[in-house]
C-alpha cells in the first residue's frame, strides 16, 4: 500500500523534538538520514550521533492528510517549522530499493567502486569493494570524487601513500589497487581506523600494505603522494605539518574544501607546492601540488 512521507530537514539538535512530535502526531516509522554524505562511526553505548545536516523521514497511512500533520506539528512543538516536503511513495521492497540506489561508479579511466552485492562492470578494470553504510561516503560526493579522479590521474607504481583523516580508507585503499607499494593512514576516530582496516581486508589488502595510527602514535613519514579530505579549517591550521609529510617532488591533493574556500586553503600551501589549477565540482574543489 502507499505512504505519506513527511521530510523535515533538521540540525542534531532539534531531533528529539521533532521525532517526538512526529510520533506524537500518528507517524508508523521515523527515520534519520543523512542529508549530505557525512561519515559517521559506530557510536558509543548510549549515545545516537547525527549529521551536522539531516533529514528526518516519518511515514504516515496514506489517507493521512498532510496539511493536518503539519498543523498539528506546529501546534505540538510550538515553533516554527524546519524546511520540509511530503509526497505519497508506493510501497516496495525497501532493502533491494536501497540497495538499487548504489551502482557501480567509475572514477577516471581505470577506477570503479564497486558494492559488493554487484558484478563488476569491468572484471579487468581496477575495482575496488565498498558497501555504502555509515562509515562510507559513497563516492557520489563531489569531495570524495575529486580524491578519486585524482588519484586515478597518477602513476602511483611503487609510490608510499599517506591518507591523512582515512575515514573508511576509500582513497588509501583505491591508491594501493592503483599500484602504490603502501599507504599509510591515520584518524583521530578509532572507529574509522576499524572501517579502514575492514574495508582493506575486503579488497584483500594485507596490514602491511595498509598500516593505521591514530595520530599520536604516527611514526615519522614522508610520502610520495599525501592526499586529506577534511575540512578546511583544519586543512589551513595544519599546513606546515601536511607540507612537512610531503619529500620534495611529492604530490599532495586536498579536498573538504568549499568553493569559495579554495584561495584561502590554496594560500596556506603556495609557498611549499607549485600548486595546479584548482579542480571545482558542484561548488566544492580540490587543491593539489608538487612539494617544491
Amino acid at each position: 500500500m502507499p505512504w505519506l512521507q513527511v521530510r523535515l530537514a533538521i540540525s542534531p539538535e532539534q531531533a528529539e523534538t521533532w521525532e517526538d512530535a512526529l510520533l506524537e502526531v500518528g507517524a508508523v516509522s521515523v527515520t534519520f538520514m543523512d542529508a549530505e554524505d557525512q561519515p559517521i562511526f559506530e557510536p558509543e553505548l548510549n549515545t545516537t550521533p547525527l549529521w551536522n545536516h539531516t533529514h528526518l523521514l516519518a511515514l504516515f497511512e496514506a489517507d493521512t492528510n498532510p496539511d493536518q500533520v503539519l498543523a498539528h506539528l506546529r501546534l505540538l512543538s510550538n515553533e516554527t517549522l524546519p524546511e520540509h516536503s511530503s509526497e505519497v511513495i508506493e510501497d516496495q521492497d525497501w532493502e533491494r530499493s536501497w540497495m538499487d540506489n548504489f551502482q557501480p561508479m567509475r572514477f577516471g579511466k581505470r577506477l570503479w567502486i564497486v558494492p559488493s552485492w554487484h558484478a563488476a562492470p569491468e572484471p579487468d578494470a581496477v575495482n575496488l569493494l565498498l558497501d555504502p553504510g555509515l562509515a562510507f561516503g559513497t563516492g557520489t560526493h563531489p569531495t570524495t570524487a575529486l580524491c578519486l579522479e585524482w588519484l586515478d590521474g597518477q602513476d602511483l607504481a611503487g609510490r608510499h601513500v599517506l591518507d591523512f583523516g582515512c575515514g573508511s580508507g576509500i582513497l588509501a585503499i583505491a591508491a594501493l589497487l592503483l599500484g602504490a607499494e603502501q599507504a599509510v593512514g591515520t584518524d583521530i576516530d578509532v572507529q574509522a581506523i576499524e572501517a579502514s582496516r575492514d574495508n582493506a581486508g575486503r579488497n584483500g589488502i594485507a596490514d602491511a600494505k595498509f598500516p593505521l595510527y591514530l595520530p599520536p602514535d604516527l611514526p615519522p613519514v614522508q610520502a610520495d603522494v599525501v592526499v586529506a579530505n577534511i575540512l578546511a579549517g583544519p586543512l589551513v591550521s595544519l599546513a606546515p605539518q601536511l607540507a612537512g609529510l610531503v619529500k620534495t617532488g611529492g604530490l599532495l591533493a586536498l579536498s573538504g574544501i568549499l568553493a569559495e574556500q579554495g584561495e584561502e586553503v590554496a594560500a596556506a600551501y603556495a609557498d611549499a607546492f607549485e600548486l595546479d589549477p584548482i579542480a571545482n565540482r558542484e561548488g566544492w574543489v580540490r587543491i593539489s601540488g608538487r612539494r617544491r
